[in-house]
């Protein structure tokens, strides 16, 4: 299938062409033969320019070659990600921001995630799908010498199979360990050693104007390329209209990030990773000068979580956050224009429960001063599901410490697929769930004595897909145990040993079956 990024190349190619007498002939008739004439015979009649002498071009040289030291070491670390993928699942592809490439595959190419589609007007239309298959290129970066590869999330999601190609020309195949949709992070794993890899740098050290370096694959044809830039501004907030609890705290930089570009390593002076670039925003779908980066401060926990559990557990306290501005400021008789609005509280939620107010200011945690909801949201996330944490509000005027226990967050689906090479980390079953809500028992127009979880999602050639479960179905029981919410149905299948096989009570079209799953045939045929 033609997708943008082989448009985009396929555009390059007609307008390449060698460099010649005749090309350049052709390229002074376009610009007027009268101007061409008058350039030679000035060329002819100068003296060449002398160089400039080494003192005054130093500065410039140790530029050059500091940046030249940088690539020289981080290109090894930057691999090129290809991905084969089921189109279909839209909602799954519109979960990780975009860079404007075909950048899930799933994801029609010039079709947008939800909140963006205003800030890239006048890009290309979205194409009917034709194929079956649809075929992607991204970019990662290897984080260990034992093959661990950092890359986004939509650029992997929804892959049947994903190949990497490091700098030497390697080829390896990849298999999922595991992805977060919420922050756009996965990591992948290859069969190799010794590796060379890139070094963890401090996002949170980072300053405006300080030079980074972006690498990628720009189009999908252009690999292992490299642009400079500066860090235009941090913590920028999430602009994703989906799910406003998706942390922002965003990088952005000028460097130049183009499709194709997800997934690579922004990397500081010293080489080290700051961030993971993630997307754009731009009229035409290509860079404006306005890229993002995800910091290595989420970046770094994500992919420790991914590798060590697979799967991720992030905190959360049920409440919707407004930055303090100059301009309200003064409504909420505060000193200065920092801190966080609560302008909601989830019922039930950790922050209702431990007594949290709509109007209340959150300025500290943990005796840190908090600047604005992105970086109160980034820090929350960050932290383990079930630990203590110390709020400093400020309520009409009045100062309150608040002590607040983490939650967990899940949005309306637990994924119990970890997606991993074999390791005991969970059982592969490839399906999401999601509890019996009111509006999903009136969508699905169940009966009122079925109880269980709501099948959301299913991963195309995993174990459920086999077993002929799809979206719609309701799982009843499992290893002959009643579910009784997401949550619940998602540890159980995570504290299962990788290969164990699991039985499933499913009601499906008015009736109810038994369905056997078998993670370790899943493993052994490479889904």
């Amino acid at each position: 299938m033609q997708t943008k990024t082989n448009r985009l190349v396929e555009s390059l190619r007609r307008f390449t062409v060698p460099i010649t007498a005749a090309s350049v002939v052709l390229a002074g008739a376009c610009a007027g033969v009268g101007v061409w004439t008058h350039f030679t015979a000035v060329h002819a009649a100068s003296a060449a320019v002398s160089p400039i002498d080494d003192s005054s071009v130093s500065a410039l040289e140790s530029l050059d070659n500091a940046v030249e030291a940088v690539a020289s070491r981080v290109t090894p670390t930057v691999v090129n990600v290809s991905v084969t993928a089921r189109p279909g699942n839209e909602e799954d592809a519109q979960n990780g921001p975009s860079d404007g490439s075909p950048s899930g595959p799933g994801m029609q190419p010039g079709q947008l995630p939800p909140g963006l589609q205003q800030f890239f007007f006048g890009g290309p239309p979205m194409q009917p799908q034709q194929k079956q298959l649809e075929h992607a290129v991204g970019s990662g970066v290897i984080i260990s010498p034992d093959g661990y590869i950092l890359t986004n999330n939509h650029v992997i999601n929804g892959a049947v199979n994903i190949q990497v190609t490091l700098d030497d020309r390697r080829v390896f195949q990849a298999k999922l360990v595991g992805a977060d949709k919420l922050t756009d992070l996965a990591v992948l794993k290859i069969n190799a050693t010794h590796l060379p890899f890139i070094g963890w740098g401090s996002s949170a050290n980072l300053h405006p104007g300080q030079t980074v370096l972006a690498f990628g694959s720009p189009f999908g044809y252009f690999r292992f390329s490299v642009t400079r830039g500066i860090v235009s501004a941090l913590n920028r907030p999430n602009p994703f209209t989906d799910d406003p609890r998706k942390p922002g705290g965003f990088i952005q930089t000028d460097a130049a990030i183009n499709p194709g570009n997800s997934g690579g390593p922004l990397v500081n002076a010293h080489g080290e990773l700051v961030g993971i670039n993630t997307f754009i925003i731009s009229n035409s779908g290509s860079f404006a000068g306005a890229g993002f980066a995800i910091p290595s401060q989420i970046a770094k926990s994500i992919s420790q979580q991914i590798i060590e559990h697979g799967a991720v557990h992030h905190g959360y306290l049920g409440i919707t956050l407004n930055d303090v501005t100059p301009q309200n400021s003064t409504f909420f008789s505060l000193p200065d224009a920092s801190g966080a609005i609560v302008s909601q509280v989830a019922p039930l939620s950790p922050a209702a429960n431990a007594g949290l107010k709509q109007g209340d200011v959150i300025r500290t945690l943990n005796g840190d001063s908090i600047d604005n909801g992105s970086a109160l949201q980034v820090a929350v996330s960050e932290m383990t599901p079930g630990s203590s944490i110390q709020l400093g509000v400020l309520r009409n005027g009045k100062q309150v410490s608040i002590p607040v226990t983490i939650g967990e967050y899940h949005k309306n689906a637990e994924v119990a697929d970890n997606s991993g090479d074999g390791s005991a980390h969970g059982a592969r079953l490839g399906l999401a769930v999601t509890d019996l809500s009111p509006d999903v028992r009136g969508q699905l127009n169940l009966p009122e004595q079925v109880h269980g979880v709501a099948v959301e999602d299913v991963k195309p050639g995993s174990p459920a897909d086999e077993a002929g479960i799809a979206p719609g179905d309701v799982i009843l029981q499992l290893n002959r145990k009643p579910v009784d919410s997401a949550q619940q149905f998602a540890s159980s299948v995570h504290a299962m040993s990788a290969d164990q096989d699991v039985l499933l009570l499913v009601w499906s079209h008015g009736g109810a079956t038994y369905r056997v799953l078998q993670p370790s045939s899943a493993m052994q045929s490479g889904n």
